[in-house]
């Protein structure tokens, strides 16, 4: 798979990313250990060589995973993990660091990311300053190489820049999901700052795998996205009717062309998870699905039948 460039650093990443949220469990059901690192290999072994975690997903245990998947193909691999909301003091984010570094069983991470705001989850206020400085350093001591944000707004991105270089945001962005083509998307293209999609693919909405009527286990964290509820999604059964034909064109599947349509789209790449060997190789497949931009239009247009009724939060859960 061809690699883009992240950001203006020296880090080069896939277009489509490996998530793994689902492998550290907590806010899942029905992962098993096994399984997550089969299908991480298996997104290896297809191409997808960038790997996105978090020190939140399961307290470590999606990052130990990942570490037991890719171990023995580390030069080959680049790890994107996060610091949570509230480990934003400078002597935390030190120590987060070093966490993660353990549980990847690494001596560097590739892109370090702001997992979320300060203040986020009732969580402590801390100057975006102080978390910037402690990042800053973790750089110039080799222990990350590039420094992103995630669930940051253009103002909020605004703001860090002026502490140091930022090369990435991870906003959640997909065809049924675009607030942040209003609002951080133009400074990300303007400086040069590479877009992670999380849940490119609405958190599975976007497979045409649900059928109405769904119900999903209140454990899992699905039940509260907005997306799958009510009329927002019989919106997104229309959607998906308009865009079967394209995809029988291109003869891939409805997620293959949601990734397509997404990392033809400015400055972006996209982070999708899989819970099984055969979703994360499909998923690679995606790079090769080239669309006509007369088609990137005609998906444009068909998405906005579920995002034009949508308000302007920017979180995709009623938590």
């Amino acid at each position: 798979m061809e690699q883009r460039r992240l950001g203006t650093s020296d880090v080069y990443i896939t277009p489509i990313l490996m998530g793994t949220w689902q492998a550290g469990k907590k806010m899942w059901v029905g992962i098993e250990d096994a399984d997550s690192i089969k299908t991480i290999r298996s997104a290896f072994e297809a191409g997808i060589t960038t790997i996105d975690t978090a020190e939140v997903y399961g307290e470590g245990h999606s990052e130990q995973i990942v570490a037991e998947a890719l171990s023995d193909v580390r030069d080959q691999v680049e790890y994107a993990t996060k610091v949570f909301a509230n480990h934003l003091q400078y002597d935390q984010v030190i120590e987060a660091c070093d966490r993660s570094l353990k549980n990847l069983k690494t001596d560097y991470i590739d892109l370090y990311q702001i997992h979320w705001p300060s203040g986020s989850f009732n969580s402590q206020i801390v100057p975006i300053e102080k978390t910037m400085n402690a990042l800053n350093d973790l750089k110039a001591q080799g222990k990350i190489r590039a420094i992103g944000v995630s669930n940051f707004s253009r103002s909020q991105l605004a703001e860090a820049a002026q502490y140091g270089r930022i090369d990435s945001l991870q906003p959640p962005y997909s065809l049924f999901w675009r607030q942040v083509e209003q609002d951080a998307m133009p400074y990300c293209v303007e400086h040069n700052i590479s877009i992670l999609a999380y849940s490119p693919l609405a958190q599975g909405l976007l497979t045409g795998k649900f059928a109405p009527g769904q119900q999903f286990d209140p454990a899992d964290n699905r039940a509260k996205n907005k997306l799958f509820q009510g009329e927002n999604f019989e919106r997104a059964q229309q959607a998906l009717e308009k865009l079967r034909p394209i995809a029988e064109r291109h003869n891939c599947t409805l997620a293959q062309l949601a990734l397509a349509w997404l990392i033809a789209q400015p400055q972006t790449n996209a982070i999708a998870g899989a819970r099984y060997p055969e979703q994360a190789k499909d998923n690679a497949l995606a790079a090769d699905v080239k669309l006509s931009a007369d088609e990137i239009a005609q998906i444009d247009a068909i998405g906005h039948i579920v995002t034009d009724h949508l308000d302007d939060s920017s979180v995709m859960w009623n938590w």
